[in-house]
């Protein structure tokens, strides 16, 4: 499924559950800045390969990285982005695609101190305020969460702290010198009333 007309540059969607799709906010920035959204189920269709595109977009969804019994497309998945790193492509992880390339890049990931559902406020870290993706964002706003698992204390060296909150200590990762490796624990992507409602009831 492509979402968008056409662009300018592709970028590939892993989607892993059928109600947890690319969100509102997140459709409308690919628009507004000329990109091409082409989604991927990836728990029933195989991935393509990633050197045709311009970027990976990895979506949240259920599973644990951890969980590749249950869920046999996690191997492959975690395969595409080990390979779509070394390519130089850009990334964009949401809740467990920030897990999985934390996972990546050498971190830990396991279960948060709590459970953290709905909005709350998330903090810019000193690291935050310079990388391109937060400088114009307030050092204060809004998280929409979903999740009981999180990126674990502490991080590889090259691995870097964006944003955090007093529900998750690492809310959002990037590596050092490479700005365009980005990890969000928060899915703001969705965080409008259509999307939310559509998340309650699933």
């Amino acid at each position: 499924m492509q979402l968008g007309d056409e662009m300018t540059k592709r970028f590939l969607v892993f989607q892993h559950m059928p109600w947890e799709g690319p969100g509102d906010h997140l459709i409308c920035a690919a628009k507004k800045h000329g990109i091409l959204l082409c989604v991927v189920e990836v728990w029933h269709e195989p991935i393509p390969d990633l050197s045709s595109y311009d970027g990976l977009i990895v979506l949240g969804g259920e599973p644990n990285i951890d969980q590749e019994q249950k869920y046999p497309f996690l191997k492959a998945e975690k395969a595409a982005i080990r390979y779509s790193i070394e390519l130089g492509k850009p990334y964009l992880g949401f809740c467990l695609g920030h897990q999985l390339l934390a996972d990546a890049l050498g971190a830990k990931v396991g279960p948060n101190d709590r459970m953290s559902v709905g909005f709350i406020p998330g903090e810019i870290t000193e690291k935050g305020r310079i990388h391109p993706l937060f400088r114009d964002v307030s050092d204060s706003f809004p998280l929409f969460k979903w999740h009981s698992q999180a990126v674990q204390l502490p991080l590889p060296k090259h691995v870097e702290i964006l944003a955090t909150s007093t529900e998750c200590q690492v809310e959002a990762i990037s590596v050092h010198e490479n700005p365009h490796l980005v990890g969000l624990q928060f899915d703001n992507h969705a965080a409008t009333i259509t999307n939310v409602r559509e998340w309650i009831k699933s």
